[in-house]
């Protein structure tokens, strides 16, 4: 089966969970917590490649206020639906010792990606890490991260769209989708 093809039958066989819409007032609403509990801090920015790389992009026009960017790039996944063992590809260029961070990522699901980066950005002497998700996954596992902002709550069940992809297929949607669960093939 070709690619577009599959990725085709895979968003044809999947369930929408947030809109455009739902997803462009959820950006509106972080921007403006974010901006309330930053504004004045001068924060590095670090979306968490290549999932936040959509949600960063919406994101970032929306603070008006100064701040730095750059990224950093650590992975569970490697196009497959389960997370595996860790891996850094890239550590921030910039310097993090005595800053206040704010991390960007597409989705908080059991936690320990954005919980590791957490440490290893204190590790790095940050004063501060603050972390945003476009969604954090409603599995009710205790994780060991608690995001400081959630845009959206999504299901418990493998969701892309928005930066966040299904067989490295379909980052690029403006709305959430979640596969059907018999659609899932490890």
């Amino acid at each position: 089966m070709s690619a577009p093809h599959k990725a085709r039958q895979l968003l044809a066989q999947a369930e929408l969970v947030a809109s455009a819409a739902t997803v462009q007032a959820a950006l509106d609403r972080l921007a403006g917590e974010i901006t309330a509990a930053l504004g004045e801090t001068f924060p590095l920015v670090l979306p968490v490649m290549g999932g936040a790389v959509v949600f960063a992009g919406q994101l970032l026009p929306r603070l008006a206020f100064p701040l730095e960017f750059d990224y950093l790039h650590v992975t569970r996944y490697r196009d497959k639906t389960r997370g595996g063992d860790m891996e850094w590809r890239v550590l921030p260029g910039q310097d993090v010792a005595g800053r206040t961070v704010l991390v960007l990522d597409d989705i908080l699901d059991e936690g320990e990606t954005l919980a590791a980066i957490r440490d290893r950005l204190v590790g790095m002497g940050a004063a501060k890490v603050w972390s945003a998700v476009l969604t954090d996954k409603a599995n009710g596992l205790d994780k060991p991260i608690r995001a400081d902002f959630v845009g959206l709550t999504v299901p418990d069940r493998f969701v892309f769209g928005c930066g966040m992809d299904v067989y490295g297929l379909w980052r690029n949607l403006p709305a959430i989708y979640a596969m059907r669960p018999e659609a899932i093939k490890e």
